[in-house]
């Protein structure tokens, strides 16, 4: 399943206006203040230490040798990404593909849901919103506004009702109508609140009991202007459901873009989209060679 996205060239924009600065590296021979000079702005755009240091010392080794620092930085980060989908999500062999959200209060997790919602109906897939965030208030009303908007079908239930009931009835709710693919909401939580975490995992395995295959992305969906404390969401996410994807939201307001790397070098996990505005079609797939591209364009 594939998502509409902007020509190749605009994405590359877009990651030109949110990284910190572009990375010169016209030169072939880079001195000791040009390469610490280097590894500050990678670690300032949420690369992670670890990986800011490794791709530094990949650039001095090339031009030790006479390389072209450029093409060895770009193709350092893109081996991070080696093996990933090119902007697709998974989806079922058959029945309603299921793609379950989760994120921390106030990560954009509903606003990426409609997005999500817009482009799978603007593909012509029949889609349903299940809104499993029974606690939040406002919540069912906002993603059923959502729902309307774009034209999905909706399932609501009780506010403080139990929101694996709420997943269990509609997989069978899309299996009946013939629903090609349900997103399933779940309430914004602290990746500390321990009791509201189990809830989660619970949600998750309602879900497997109902449909074995299923969930067939379990997405997490982070605020991107917290930077490097979206990590550490990530890695307590995935102590308790099975993160296959991550969302990150907000890249329109955030001036670093450098976590989709370190997401993915100390956690393995891939980011799927990435949310670049409020409008329904501002959600596109994260495409490394965009990323690399808007990097190094020249300043």
């Amino acid at each position: 399943m594939r998502f509409l996205g902007r020509k190749r060239s605009e994405k590359s924009s877009l990651w030109r206006r949110v990284l910190a600065r572009a990375i010169p590296l016209s030169s072939r021979t880079l001195d000791a203040d040009a390469l610490e000079e280097l590894e500050e702005r990678l670690i300032t755009a949420d690369f992670g230490v670890e990986a800011s240091m490794r791709f530094v010392a990949d650039v001095e080794k090339a031009t030790r040798k006479g390389d072209e620092p450029r093409r060895v930085l770009a193709d350092s980060i893109r081996a991070v990404f080696a093996g990933d989908a090119e902007g697709g999500l998974a989806v079922a062999d058959a029945g309603p593909t299921v793609y379950l959200v989760a994120g921390v209060n106030g990560a954009g997790k509903t606003t990426t849901i409609g997005k999500m919602a817009h482009h799978l109906v603007s593909d012509g897939l029949g889609v349903m919103v299940a809104a499993a965030d029974t606690y939040r208030a406002g919540a069912i009303e906002q993603l059923e506004r959502w729902a309307d908007r774009v034209g999905a079908d909706f399932v609501r239930g009780k506010p403080g009702g139990d929101p694996a009931a709420v997943a269990y009835d509609a997989l069978g709710a899309a299996r009946s109508r013939g629903t090609d693919v349900v997103l399933i909401d779940t309430a914004g939580r602290l990746h500390t609140h321990a009791g509201l975490m189990r809830e989660l995992a619970k949600v998750e395995r309602v879900i497997r009991k109902r449909r074995p295959d299923a969930p067939h992305e379990t997405l997490l969906v982070l605020d991107a202007t917290v930077g490097q404390n979206g990590l550490v969401q990530a890695r307590e996410f995935s102590r308790v459901i099975d993160v296959t994807g991550i969302v990150l939201a907000k890249m329109d307001s955030t001036a670093r873009g450098g976590i989709v790397v370190a997401l993915r070098e100390e956690l393995g996990i891939p980011v799927r989209l990435v949310g670049v505005g409020e409008s329904p079609g501002d959600l596109e797939p994260f495409d490394p060679d965009d990323f690399v591209e808007g990097l190094l364009a020249a300043p």
